[in-house]
């Protein structure tokens, strides 16, 4: 879980940047970057327009941090900036595929960790299979460790539609490591 210490550093960096504390502000960023990336990542499948995305919306961020209220809101409110780039890169790909007429699918990009194991890589394929919005809420519930209510946020989606793509995402990642990829 994520400690009750960074969650705390975070909220006092936020706090800080919001006065004009540059270092407080690129700690934040240093902190922040790397995630906001793979949320990116996750979403378009495509490193380099994830991190357009992710600088981008740090932008955005610079610009919006002072009417930020609650600083425990920032990492859902960051990851919702960052979701609303994609979703802006992937409609700018549909309509240039469109025009183009081109419409093949992408193939799933998976990390090589030599290190990990079968499971441990088993996994990380299923998860990479996955549609993008569910890929997108178990990476922001499981690895950012997020609320139901902050990953809604984050995908701007109600929670109840949150709580259904982790359903699937659940059944499709067990049916696939149990070796039933026809879920």
């Amino acid at each position: 879980m994520t400690s009750n210490r960074a969650r705390l550093l975070d909220e006092y960096l936020v706090a800080a940047a919001r006065t004009g504390d540059g270092k407080a502000f690129a700690i934040l960023v240093e902190r922040w970057s790397g995630k906001l990336i793979a949320h990116a990542w996750r979403l378009t499948g495509d490193r380099e327009a994830a991190r357009d995305a992710a600088q981008g919306a740090w932008v955005e961020i610079v610009r919006g941090l002072g009417r930020l209220k609650d600083e425990r809101a920032f990492p859902a409110w960051a990851f919702r900036i960052v979701t609303r780039r994609c979703a802006r890169h992937v409609g700018e790909r549909v309509r240039e595929r469109e025009i183009a007429g081109q419409l093949a699918d992408q193939p799933a990009v998976v990390a090589d960790d030599p290190g990990a194991g079968v499971d441990a890589q088993r996994l990380r394929v299923a998860i990479a299979r996955l549609p993008s919005d569910q890929k997108s809420a178990v990476a922001l519930f499981y690895l950012e460790e997020m609320s139901v209510a902050e990953v809604a946020v984050a995908l701007s989606v109600p929670a109840g539609t949150v709580k259904t793509r982790l359903m699937h995402a659940r059944r499709k990642l067990c049916a696939a490591l149990e070796g039933d990829d026809n879920a």
